[in-house]
Parts: structure tokens; C-alpha cells; sequence
């Protein structure tokens, strides 16, 4: 018996034992009194059982009939046997014109074995792989996005690199999002101190690969996978995150142990964490690296030709005009005459930009002084598509821009006083958070384009 139909027995007995009349009883129900002497006089009569509903059991009026069932079983057997429930529905519907709900085609399937129910299905088993045998064999990296200072500072990200044969961490940095250039400044620091690996074990973020079935230009490669061929060292990304797990485990670990760390020390900005990094490297690779199955080291020394600063640079190619100018992130390049850039007229020259901003132009190796101007009517664009990872030093680069618009508003006459007032209170209570938090990078904040990052698919703001 339903709830509904046990509080009506209980109704029913006490009209039997006259504690209450049929008419307190039909309010109670929200019924009416003839319908409570009809439940009533059954009662009577077949006791508690004769308040079950009579349609139970029975087929329901407005069902399929059998013939309909039958042959949409049928089609879906011989024609779509590994089509689900919804697209299934989609073709009965467009090519056969059998009308049925989506969850009644679903409920035919699973009772005649076609389909099998998610709740049922055997759930993915991801067997662990072993780990390689050579310290440097294979380096994974990713970056964890996290409150590292929890209420004492901004979310910020932490790159890590852990060998996978030792379990060995063998770089952290703190940075505000992940760009290539923070990814650039981790890797040379893991070059200069061990030697180029083999391979890095990434995820398939545009920072490493081109996700684009079919790009519309480029040579098929990420600035960062360029870098790593230039360096000969190999990158594979990961199909799935169990794929990596070494280094997501080790950022659950991080999370916890790092965390509280920093609380312990007090620290509560990038720059003191960074310094703090060390330190607590040692500790933990004290605590939790293994010793590798083989005494082979696989690292590689960097090579008398591996010049890094010319590697980690962002490079692109640009095509000299007539005029010997080139176009390059909204600015004009005009190229000084000369022997060499007159030899690049109609040429494609390669620009590099460091991490600071500094642009130099080369043409088959050689440097083309050139001076830079603005174009006409520079202006920030909307509408730019910025990835997720790096959504906070955006956000900063916007907040700077609308501080700067918001100070010329209010020296402008075109404001009453009263706006000018409330523009002043929200800068000020903008001043007051922004001076609990610690400072940020004075580089970075000198160089907006830097916070946002360069990638494939981030439109750059001016």
C-alpha cells in the first residue's frame, strides 16, 4: 500500500470508532463526502485491501500496442542495434513514422537486452601503468589552479614537473596563470639544473598542442612545441587525466601539504613562495622519491649551439612590404635600409618577442634593425577570447583599463557631482581590497600583454 492509501485506513478506522465524521474526513483528504463514503463503505466491506486502488495491476488505457512494440524492436534490432535510446527515437520517428516517447523506446530496449543501462554498465578500469626505468626519461607537467594562500592572497597556479621513474619533484613555480612564457621560464630552470629530458608528459592544452582538426596557418605546432624541437627533447600529451596520474596525484598532495606549509611560514605572495620552493622540494623528495629500477641517467647535456634565449621567445612570421614595413600585434615596423633588409623585400622575416616585451626582426639569421609606431587609433577589442587558465590576469589587465577610464571620466565636465561622489567610493573601496593582497609582480604589471599570455587561440589585447 501507498502513503496516500495507509492515512486513509487510519482516517477509516477512526470514522469506525466514530472519533471523526465523514465530513472532517473529506476536508482532511481533500475530497468530497461522497467519495469518502464510497472509500468508506468498502472499507467496511473488504477492509484495509479495499482502499487499494483498483488500477493497480492493471494495464494502463492509454498504452502502445503490442504490434507497435514489436516492430519498433524489430527495426531497432536490424537497423540501429548501436544507436542509444534518443537517436534511435530520432530515426523511428523520421523514417518509419513510429511515434514513441524517448523513455518508453528506452524501458522496450533495456527489457529486450538491446540496451544496457548506465547504472549497469561495468565502470571504466584504468590499470596502472608502470612506472619508466631512467631518472629524466619522462618529466611530467601540468599546473594546478588553486587558493594556494587561501584568504591571504589571489588564486594563482603552481607548474610542477615530476619525473615519473623517481616520483621525484623536480620543479614548482608559482605563476599568475598558465601561459607559454611561464611554462618557458620552468623549463629553462629544469634545463640549467638537469640537462634535457627525453620526453614531457602533458595534458592537450593549446599551450602544448594545436587543437584544431584543420588549421588555417602555422606549421601544425604550439610555441612551446617549437621550442621543445628546437631543444630535441620530445612532448606527448595525455588522452585523459588518469593517463598522467603521477602528476595529479601530486597535485592533490601539494594542495594539502603545500597549503599548509605556506600558512605555517606566513607567506601569502608569489615572490616569497617561489623563494620558499626549494625548500620545501628537498623535503618532500626526501619524504616520497624512489630510487629508479636503472642507474642510467637519461638526461642529456645542453649543447654549445642550444642558444635559450633564442629559444624562448615567441616567434611568428611576418612578410616585409614594399615599403620594407611589417605588421606585428598592432604596431608598425618600419625596417631600416640596408643591404640585408633589402634582401628580405617580399621575404617572409621571423619577429621574436621575449618575456619583457622586446622585439627583435631576422631574416635567414640576420638582425634587422627596424623602429616601431603605433597605428592610427589604437583601441582595446572586445570580445576577446581568453582561456579559462588565464581568465585572472585578464581580469587585472581589464580592472587597470577601467581605473584608467573612470579617472578621466572624473575630471571630465560631462559628470554631475552626485556620479562623481559615487565614482570615488567605488575606487576607494577598490583600494582598500586591493591593499590587502600582496603585491603582484612589478614586471607583469608593467606588461599587460604578458599577463594575458600568447597562445593559438587567445586574441591579444591591446
Amino acid at each position: 500500500m501507498s502513503k496516500q492509501e495507509l492515512d486513509r485506513t487510519e482516517l477509516m478506522v477512526r470514522i469506525r470508532e466514530r472519533r471523526l465524521t465523514q465530513k472532517l474526513a473529506a476536508e482532511l483528504l481533500s475530497l468530497s463526502v461522497r467519495q469518502v463514503e464510497r472509500l468508506y463503505h468498502r472499507f467496511k466491506e473488504s477492509g484495509p485491501a479495499g482502499l487499494v486502488s483498483q488500477k493497480r495491476g492493471r494495464p494502463s488505457n492509454r498504452r502502445l500496442s503490442l504490434e507497435t512494440r514489436k516492430r519498433a524492436l524489430e527495426l531497432v534490432r536490424s537497423r540501429y542495434p548501436d544507436f542509444g535510446p534518443t537517436f534511435a527515437n530520432e530515426k523511428l520517428l523520421e523514417l518509419h513514422d513510429i511515434e514513441v516517447s524517448v523513455e518508453t523506446l528506452r524501458c522496450w530496449m533495456i527489457e529486450d537486452g538491446i540496451w544496457e543501462p548506465r547504472s549497469q554498465r561495468l565502470a571504466r578500469v584504468h590499470q596502472p601503468r608502470p612506472r619508466r626505468a631512467c631518472f629524466g626519461e619522462l618529466v611530467q607537467i601540468d599546473g594546478s589552479d588553486h587558493h594556494w594562500f587561501e584568504d591571504r592572497g589571489d588564486r594563482c597556479v603552481l607548474l610542477v614537473f615530476i619525473d615519473d621513474a623517481t616520483g621525484r619533484l623536480n620543479d614548482l613555480r608559482f605563476c599568475l596563470s598558465e601561459t607559454t612564457f611561464d611554462y618557458f621560464l620552468s623549463v629553462r630552470a629544469y634545463l640549467q639544473r638537469y640537462g634535457k629530458p627525453v620526453a614531457f608528459y602533458s595534458d592537450k592544452a593549446s599551450i602544448f598542442r594545436v587543437n584544431h582538426k584543420e588549421p588555417k596557418g602555422g606549421d601544425g605546432y604550439t610555441q612551446f612545441g617549437r621550442a621543445m624541437i628546437e631543444l630535441n627533447i620530445d612532448i606527448i600529451c595525455a588522452n585523459s587525466a588518469p593517463a598522467k596520474g603521477r602528476v595529479e596525484r601530486a597535485n592533490k598532495t601539494l594542495q594539502d601539504r603545500l597549503v599548509k606549509e605556506l600558512r605555517l611560514k606566513g607567506i601569502s605572495s608569489i615572490e616569497a613562495a617561489n623563494e620558499f620552493l626549494p625548500e620545501f622540494m628537498e623535503s618532500h623528495n626526501r619524504r616520497f622519491a624512489r630510487v629508479p629500477r636503472s642507474d642510467h641517467g637519461a638526461h642529456r647535456p645542453l649543447m654549445p649551439y642550444d642558444n635559450l634565449d633564442d629559444v624562448f621567445t615567441w616567434q611568428e612570421q611576418r612578410k616585409v612590404s614594399k615599403s620594407l614595413t611589417i605588421r606585428y600585434k598592432g604596431m608598425f615596423h618600419v625596417l631600416e635600409p640596408s643591404a640585408a633588409s633589402r634582401a628580405a623585400l617580399g621575404q617572409r622575416v621571423t619577429v621574436f618577442e621575449d618575456d619583457h616585451g622586446s622585439i627583435s626582426i631576422r631574416h635567414e639569421g640576420v638582425a634587422l634593425p627596424a623602429k616601431a609606431f603605433p597605428r592610427d587609433n589604437p583601441r582595446i577589442e572586445h570580445g576577446a577570447i581568453v582561456e579559462n587558465k588565464l581568465l585572472s590576469g585578464a581580469l587585472k589587465y581589464i580592472q587597470e583599463k577601467q581605473l584608467e577610464r573612470d579617472q578621466a571620466r572624473l575630471v571630465s565636465r560631462g559628470l554631475t557631482k552626485r556620479e562623481k561622489v559615487r565614482l570615488r567610493k567605488e575606487q576607494n573601496h577598490l583600494d582598500i581590497k586591493e591593499s590587502k593582497n600582496p603585491e603582484t609582480d612589478p614586471a607583469r604589471s608593467e606588461n599587460p600583454t604578458f599577463l594575458l599570455g600568447r597562445g593559438p587561440d587567445i586574441c591579444t589585447l591591446e
